[in-house]
């Protein structure tokens, strides 16, 4: 049964925002009381959010597929529609974000550090939200936008300070189990640690993580045994430890052999060459063990490494291989740069960005790209006509129309407004626009007149009534 998980492939789908209301108050001696409808409610965002408690991503191989909560629909009365809940998904810290096509999105490394891996929809505007003095009572209400859905990929690079590094059956386990409180699987066969393990070490005032990166082989950067699938956790790790078997029972390995090997398998996975090393000969609590250590230390000191007798049964050596541990990690810590305050990088747009392009393709067709465009197209209502004359005099506004005019585009020809497998095609009707003597516009709407005085109201009433009387008279004939 599957206990770690270090890589998967996450499906989520934010939150749809919720539709506008289209409404006009009513209520006694006011049958038209103005319009009423209140916005929807904003989408849930699909948030990842470091969580040391958490320290693997078994939970999502198990359940890939996670959704956002959509906002409420506005309602009448002015009631905005309730937001959808977010949803927060823990991960472990030393989480990589790729998105679909391999490239890292976000790097999450801290308590705390959290990333929005799919935004919600924006709610629709309510049409009390669209009135304006010259659209008294819009009948219509803009749709909510659709949630951000997305495919992402995590994998986990395990953040410690120093990593174990050596053949399978080296002792790695059994020396991170009595350096720290961790508790390994330690048996005297291969491969038997599949998974990374990570301890807490102590050595004087010096606080350190120690992970046992299993699994490598000859040919470990390259697919073979497990090795590619945990080289990345030793990215994270500031200090190498080369940990050489020096009581090997196979008679083709020999402790300088599996340092070249597990060397080469570091340069060919690459940036690796900048931490600094220590080997720790283990087992040399064997005397054939102590015997090849003495052998190979002038040869290992010679490449200008320093070398460690340990053993992890007897505990030799343990005291000082923590302590030199200690010395290098903290050297490490006080060469890398402090972290910089968290910084708002605002990139405006250039002066001369109109906001959308207008890309002649073919025949008689053109196509529209650009966020305001493809927004208000998708929170369009086209089964409402004013709602699509309100969305014909935006593109007019936004300088659209302009556009069109100048690439050629005449009457009748065919615009697609966004991505060719969702966009909206319609054919192109120039508008025309008279000044003010113009009566009405696209997007207007004359049902309902300026609010006048109960008064007023009656003494026009009467004088229709008058003008229907007379009207009666002019046409009678007492002769016919």
């Amino acid at each position: 049964m599957t206990t770690f998980v270090d890589r998967v492939e996450l499906h989520v789908a934010a939150g749809n925002g919720g539709h506008g209301c289209a409404s006009v108050h009513r209520e006694k001696f006011k049958p038209l009381g103005g319009p009423d409808g209140g916005n929807g409610g904003r989408g849930g965002d699909v948030i990842l959010t470091v969580d040391r408690d958490v320290t693997t991503l078994l939970e999502y191989h198990h359940r890939p597929h996670r959704r956002a909560t959509n906002g409420k629909p506005g309602e009448g009365d002015n009631r905005t529609g309730k937001d959808g809940t977010d949803l927060v998904l823990p991960v472990p810290d030393g989480t990589v974000v790729l998105d679909g096509k391999g490239e890292v999105v976000a790097d999450l490394v801290g308590e705390g550090t959290s990333f929005v891996a799919a935004r919600g929809g924006r709610g629709g505007l309510g049409n009390a939200a669209l009135a304006s003095p010259r659209r008294k009572a819009p009948g219509f209400a803009l749709l909510g936008e659709p949630g951000e859905d997305r495919d992402i990929v995590l994998e986990l690079k395990t953040v410690a300070d120093v990593a174990l590094v050596g053949y399978p059956s080296a002792g790695k386990s059994s020396l991170i189990s009595v350096l720290s409180a961790a508790k390994p699987k330690i048996a005297d066969y291969p491969f038997t640690t599949l998974v990374p393990n990570l301890g807490v070490v102590t050595a004087g005032d010096t606080v350190y993580t120690i992970a046992d990166v299993p699994g490598l082989i000859p040919g470990a950067s390259e697919g073979r045994g497990l090795g590619l699938e945990f080289l990345r956790h030793v990215e994270r790790c500031s200090v190498l430890v080369h940990v050489l078997d020096c009581a090997t029972l196979e008679s083709d390995r020999d402790p300088l052999s599996d340092l070249d090997v597990i060397e080469a398998e570091l340069d060919a996975y690459g940036g690796l060459r900048d931490r600094p090393r220590l080997v720790a000969l283990n087992k040399t609590d064997i005397p054939d063990g102590q015997d090849l250590a003495d052998i190979i230390r002038p040869e290992l000191e010679a490449r200008g490494l320093r070398v460690l007798d340990v053993s992890a049964v007897s505990r030799k050596g343990l005291r000082e291989l923590s302590y030199a541990l200690a010395e290098l990690v903290a050297a490490a810590r006080a060469a890398r740069p402090k972290e910089e305050a968290t910084r708002v990088v605002i990139r405006p747009g250039a002066v001369d960005d109109s906001g959308f392009t207008v890309t002649p393709e073919g025949e008689g067709l053109f196509r529209v790209r650009g966020e305001k465009p493809e927004r208000w197209v998708r929170q369009t209502d086209f089964t409402n006509d004013e709602a699509v004359g309100y969305l014909a005099d935006r593109l007019n506004r936004l300088g659209v129309e302009n556009e069109l005019v100048r690439l050629g585009a005449r009457e009748g020809d065919g615009v697609a407004i966004g991505e060719e497998e969702n966009a909206v095609v319609f054919d192109w009707e120039p508008s025309v626009t008279a000044g003010a003597e113009m009566l009405g516009r696209r997007g207007e709407d004359h049902r309902l007149d300026p609010i006048r005085p109960a008064a007023q109201r009656r003494r026009d009433r009467e004088a229709e009534r008058e003008e229907s009387i007379r009207r009666e008279y002019e046409d009678f004939d007492p002769f016919s």
